[in-house]
């Protein structure tokens, strides 16, 4: 009766512990499926977000290319306007090169111009240039450019004689509307002093005599011993031997007689011009 009971049980037992056990095996199969799909979820995740960095590289890579680009653009623009200039300037370098020898002599003419015009200090020193470059332009010894230079260099020169204090020792100028028939030989040896090109002075070494250059008159005026002390005064700024100070000089040049003698050497104006 026991051995019946217990084959019972063992009858109903066993159809539910193969039941559990099947469930079981289920659950883990379940578990392994979602452990799988959650890896493949993992890994996509991983790709995506390996894609999103190479977009993001992508975009700057194609950013930085855009702005070289641009860059490159601008560039290739200004050198093609510098090729168009410089093939213009070869262009006008031909025709210049034919018009140098004509402005170089004009320039000349206009720097004679000047000279006649202007006061005649160091006048022989300045004819003798200017006769130097007459002769350097019917040489063709020196090339169209070379004889520019020294033109200019001249030029540069005169200019400079408008911005100087200078003084020096030599002989007194006599013009032809002022002549020296006092002394009745060779003219004496006096001190100059020039201020720029609106006065310019001499006295004699004893400090005796003195004069300014009258541009109207085209000759010297005495001056009296207010100025020759003026004079000496000047001297020894323009050689260093004192410091700069104000001078009470009359000037050789008044506001008409600039009108009448321009520095660039253009012909002068007079009244009757319009």
């Amino acid at each position: 009766m026991a051995m019946a009971c217990l084959l019972v049980a063992a009858g109903i037992a066993g159809p539910g512990v193969a039941e559990a056990a099947s469930l079981t095996e289920t659950a883990v199969e379940a578990q392994q499926h979602q452990a799988k799909l959650q890896a493949r979820i993992d890994a996509a995740d991983d790709r995506t977000r390996e894609a999103l960095r190479e977009l993001r590289r992508v975009r700057r890579e194609a950013s930085r290319l855009e702005a070289y680009d641009e860059e490159l653009a601008r560039q290739v623009e200004r050198q093609d306007q510098s090729i168009n200039q410089r093939e213009r300037a070869v262009s006008q370098l031909a025709d210049a090169g034919e018009r140098l020898p004509v402005l170089t002599r004009q320039l000349v003419g206009r720097l004679q111009a000047l000279v006649e015009a202007d006061m005649p200090f160091l006048h022989d020193e300045r004819l003798a240039r200017l006769a130097s470059l007459q002769q350097m332009l019917d040489t063709g010894e020196l090339s169209a450019a070379d004889k520019l230079d020294r033109v200019l260099a001249a030029w540069r020169t005169e200019l400079d004689y408008g911005r100087e204090v200078d003084a020096w020792h030599g002989p007194l100028y006599q013009s032809d509307a002022q002549p020296d028939t006092a002394s009745g030989g060779a003219p004496p040896a006096v001190d100059y002093l020039r201020v720029g090109r609106l006065g310019w002075y001499y006295l004699t070494p004893d400090g005796e005599q003195g004069g300014v250059w009258q541009a109207g008159a085209h000759g010297w005026q005495p001056l009296d011993g207010d100025a020759r002390r003026e004079v000496r005064k000047g001297l020894r700024i323009a050689r260093e031997e004192r410091a700069p100070a104000m001078l009470d000089l009359p000037l050789s040049i008044t506001p008409e007689n600039a009108r009448q003698a321009p520095l660039d050497g253009s012909p002068a104006k007079t009244e009757g011009d319009s």
